[in-house]
């Protein structure tokens, strides 16, 4: 037998070569191809198995991208509602100062609507001291110099050959060093050595002391009933000022202890018996702000949804998540929360449309900005009421998306179920490629062996033919 084939059933099944392909296939050699024909049924089998298993992973690997996007486009929209979901969000504040050269002003959290008078007598500054002239490069002494500033101290230690220079850098490099530094001026009478303190505030004085027993250090020393050695140039003193009548003192500028809920920043005194005045009012402009990223962040996910879930007739194609009831209950409950009659205590304003903001022909929003000024300047606790209050816009959107986003929601479920078929068309990937192993480990037992016996039969079926072609010679000659 030279060539044969076999198919398998049905006319579109591929042909599979049974034949030997060399000179080694002849008589006494192999009849069959063993490797060639168990490779071609292996994978005549193992094809249209495996491709029903490369498409139904290509579609899960499709939604589980899908699905991913999904959360995606919600988080990132649940972001926009963090300004609006809570009564404290629009709780949004601005301070204005009548001179912004005596103090700026800073509204923050439970700043209450109003304007105060500030008068501004003294600001609060840092001492700063000047020893009397001294030799820069004679040495000052030797032993310890401790330097105290308000509360904090810290030590240096002074050798017998360091001069004004070294125990300048000593003082500026010492640990522990709350906020005093230290400058060699060389005036013409000599050098000075210039202590400054970086902390504001009458407790915060300067005070020097040293351990040589009244020695050539003493010259360096500063404190109460020891002040010959220093001129004070700046005095460690508080701010003093009133707010609307009455006294305030503070060891910084910086004030916020004052008016709860606002900060002061103090520049310069102001003008005797002419306060200056801070403003306190909402800040609508900021509120506008934020309720207009809402919009944009709403038209962003609308349009993930529509990607989604859409179908192009012109291309003939399906969104991945056309159709999924998961998709399909997010749109009903965002459109449910957007178009709401929410309890704000105004029959006038109690919906999304009523304070201007409007849906277009493509679904996504529109803001009119004068007419949403209109409603925040004629009822603001009305509109934060429509957002935040309970069955509010964003409070509710922001717990129906926590919900789907969470360890029980929807979207949790379809991924722990898509992740679930995954795992199980990757199993079957794995069985089909050990059944296919085990086919051909059979399949080439069975083609050997028949090979075997075919070129046995083959040896046979020549030497019969030689035998056979001698009879007549044997014929004639007994003739």
């Amino acid at each position: 037998m030279s060539t044969s084939s076999v198919t398998s059933s049905g006319s579109s099944a591929p042909v599979v070569s049974v034949a030997g392909s060399s000179s080694a296939d002849a008589a006494g050699g192999s009849v069959i191809n063993v490797s060639s024909l168990v490779q071609q049924l292996v994978a005549a089998t193992q094809a249209p198995r495996e491709a029903l298993i490369s498409s139904q992973t290509q579609q899960v690997t499709a939604q589980i991208s899908a699905l991913g996007t999904l959360k995606g486009g919600l988080a990132t929209f649940q972001g926009s509602l963090s300004t609006l979901d809570s009564a404290g969000s629009f709780r949004v504040e601005t301070a204005t100062s009548s001179d912004e050269t005596a103090f700026t002003a800073t509204a923050g959290d439970g700043a209450a609507p109003g304007t105060y008078n500030v008068a501004i007598s003294q600001l609060a500054t840092a001492q700063q001291l000047l020893s009397g002239p001294l030799a820069a490069s004679t040495p000052v002494g030797s032993g310890t110099l401790s330097v105290a500033l308000g509360g904090a101290s810290f030590s240096i230690s002074v050798a017998s050959t360091d001069t004004l220079t070294d125990v300048a850098a000593a003082i500026n490099a010492a640990a522990g060093n709350p906020g005093v530094s230290a400058t060699i001026l060389q005036g013409s009478d000599g050098a000075h050595l210039l202590l400054s303190s970086a902390l504001t505030g009458a407790a915060n004085t300067i005070q020097v002391a040293e351990t040589d027993a009244g020695g050539a250090l003493a010259s360096l020393t500063y404190g109460t009933g020891n002040t010959a050695n220093y001129t004070q140039e700046a005095a460690a003193q508080d701010a003093a000022f009133t707010v609307s009548g009455v006294n305030f003192t503070s060891a910084t500028n910086t004030v916020s202890a004052a008016v709860s809920g606002l900060t002061l920043n103090l520049l310069s005194a102001t003008t005797p018996g002419t306060p200056e005045t801070v403003t306190v009012g909402t800040d609508t402009a900021t509120v506008i702000s934020n309720i207009s990223s809402f919009v944009d962040a709403y038209n962003t996910l609308h349009g993930t949804l529509t990607s989604l879930g859409s179908y192009d007739a012109s291309s003939n194609t399906a969104g991945p998540m056309m159709g999924n009831a998961v998709l399909t209950g997010i749109q009903t409950q965002v459109q449910r929360a957007l178009y709401t009659v929410a309890n704000t205590g105004s029959a006038t304003y109690n919906t999304l449309a009523s304070i201007g903001i409007t849906t277009q022909s493509d679904g996504t929003l529109a803001v009119n900005t004068a007419r949403l000024s209109a409603a925040l300047g004629t009822n603001f606790s009305a509109v934060t009421q429509l957002f935040s209050g309970v069955g509010g816009v964003a409070s509710t959107l922001n717990s129906q998306i926590t919900t789907a986003l969470g360890s029980g929601g929807s979207l949790t479920a379809a991924g722990q179920t898509l992740t679930a078929q995954e795992n199980a068309l990757t199993k079957q990937s794995d069985q089909l490629d050990q059944q296919m192993a085990a086919l051909s480990s059979t399949l080439t037992q069975q083609y050997a062996a028949l090979n075997t016996l075919l070129s046995s039969l083959q040896s046979t079926s020549a030497y019969l033919t030689q035998a056979f072609a001698t009879l007549p010679k044997i014929q004639s000659q007994v003739g």
